[in-house]
């Protein structure tokens, strides 16, 4: 057994040969494992960012329907004639909740001073609004207030409601993409000549049957996997803060609530405005001059006031359980995913190592069939220097992991600031994940997330990174086996 370079020297029926191809067999087989295990949990991400995505989709769809429905028949003329400024609003809609970059704060107040100046162009038909006046028009909406204090209530509740969905599907696909970018890793060979003496060693000593001692897998993979276990404290920083959105999406002040009452909140507001007419039309005239008139429409103004107050359909989008369900499933899915990166070794160890009375004693300990004596060790890369099993340059972190890392701590941010109602430009999260595209999932939203190539920025990132790490590796006092 002298000819070997990784099982114990002895008695073997392996040559070079074999070992080396048993070598790579067991790093092949090991990372199929991983990419098995981290494809079941990416699938799990992807079908909940379906779930809540559909969930989001159809509620604005159904909200949209629901207001063109009522308000045809309630506004009659009225509406028709203005009926493309709704559809403009939920179109903005839809872009904003698919990242576009939009402004909705300027959405919004864009959208009521279009209506006002449709309902004021009715009110005489032969008043012309020219560009000066829209641009006065628009600086004066605050103290005019045609419509009441609907605007300002519509605006922070549909701003939040929607930052929040978006933020919140966004964050389900940036998980799912930073599963399947680091269930990519290849596994170092030092890794691989560790799975090499855990695995196929046995059977080069004639030992075939015998399985290894469960703390000497654990400390095999903790080794293995030593850059994925980093990513833990990021990882349950995401689950925790995505948790706190989901909350915000059901209940009190929800998405559900601010969309399905959109409809009505316009109708209340139309309503405001035209029994107003009058007082908002020679406040305008006082603030920027003199309209030209001419003769009232009798039949707009006649419909108006048989119609007044409307209700509006309060079936507007998808069911109040529907939403308590899923968030329910989501936040026990996000809970029992926080612990994978570092419950990722024993995971993979559960179902190869020995079990069985008197398995520690019998069990393949890498030398021989004994008792493994050797302590567990802890998680993460710098823990590894005390690694019995994996030689590993503590000082040389995998450069594609710390990118995921990033990207996780960027989310996360991301999703607090939505928590806190603020809004932040996600255009520039396609620029913020390197790489191509996974087939994740097929929807606009997820290709700006994952689809664009890396940039000069990305590029300065890894140098910084990597320098940062071989500086510490220089000035710390760890060992390199």
């Amino acid at each position: 057994g002298e000819h070997l370079r990784i099982c114990p020297q002895g008695y073997t029926c392996c040559t070079s040969e074999m070992e080396d191809n048993l070598a790579t067999l067991g790093c092949r087989e090991m990372e199929g494992l991983l990419k098995n295990d981290g494809r079941s949990l990416q699938n799990s991400l992807v079908g909940q960012y379906k779930a809540f995505d559909g969930y989001f989709v159809e509620l604005l769809n159904r909200s949209a329907i629901s207001l063109h429905a009522t308000l045809s028949s309630a506004w009659g003329t009225l509406y028709v004639q203005t009926a493309q400024v709704f559809s403009d609003l939920y179109t903005d809609l839809r872009r904003y909740y698919r990242g576009s970059k939009i402004n909705l704060e300027e959405v919004l107040n864009e959208f009521w001073v279009k209506l006002l100046e449709k309902l004021l162009y009715h009110r005489n038909k032969q008043s012309l609004i020219g560009e000066d006046d829209l641009e006065c028009l628009s600086k004066q909406m605050e103290t005019l207030r045609p419509f009441g204090d609907i605007p300002r209530a519509i605006k922070v509740s549909v701003t939040r409601a929607i930052l929040a969905a978006r933020s919140f599907v966004q964050g389900l696909a940036v998980s799912g993409e930073v599963v399947r970018r680091v269930s990519q890793a290849r596994l170092s060979q030092d890794c691989m000549r560790a799975i090499m003496k855990m695995t196929y060693c046995p059977h080069c000593r004639g030992m075939s049957s015998a399985r290894p001692c469960s703390n000497y897998c654990t400390n095999v993979m903790k080794g293995c996997l030593a850059n994925q276990a980093d990513l833990n404290i990021e990882w349950r920083n995401l689950a925790d803060t995505m948790i706190q959105v989901a909350d915000h999406l059901h209940g009190t002040d929800s998405v559900e609530d601010a969309i399905k009452t959109l409809p009505s909140s316009i109708s209340d507001a139309m309503v405001t405005m035209m029994e107003n007419m009058e007082m908002v039309k020679n406040k305008l005239v006082q603030a920027c001059g003199t309209l030209k008139d001419g003769e009232p429409s009798s039949t707009i103004l006649d419909e108006v006031s048989q119609n007044r107050k409307v209700t509006v359909d309060d079936n507007a989008g998808p069911s109040t359980t529907e939403i308590g369900i899923l968030v329910a499933e989501v936040t026990t899915k996000l809970e029992h995913m926080q612990p994978y990166w570092v419950s990722l070794p024993r995971l993979v160890c559960s179902d190869r190592v020995a079990t069985g009375i008197g398995a520690e004693d019998k069990c393949w300990n890498g030398m021989s069939r004994a008792r493994y004596l050797p302590e567990v060790i802890g998680d993460g890369l710098a823990n590894q220097i005390n690694n019995p099993e994996v030689e590993i340059d503590i000082t040389k972190p995998d450069i594609t992991i710390r990118q995921q890392i990033m990207q996780l701590k960027i989310m996360t941010h991301r999703l607090k600031n939505a928590l806190n109602g603020n809004d932040v430009d996600f255009q520039d999260t396609s620029d913020d994940i390197s790489g191509s595209g996974s087939g994740t999932c097929a929807d606009e939203m997820c290709h700006q997330v994952i689809n664009n190539k890396p940039d000069h920025s990305t590029k300065v990132h890894e140098k910084v990174l990597t320098s940062i790490y071989e500086s510490k590796g220089r000035s710390s006092s760890s060992r390199t086996r």
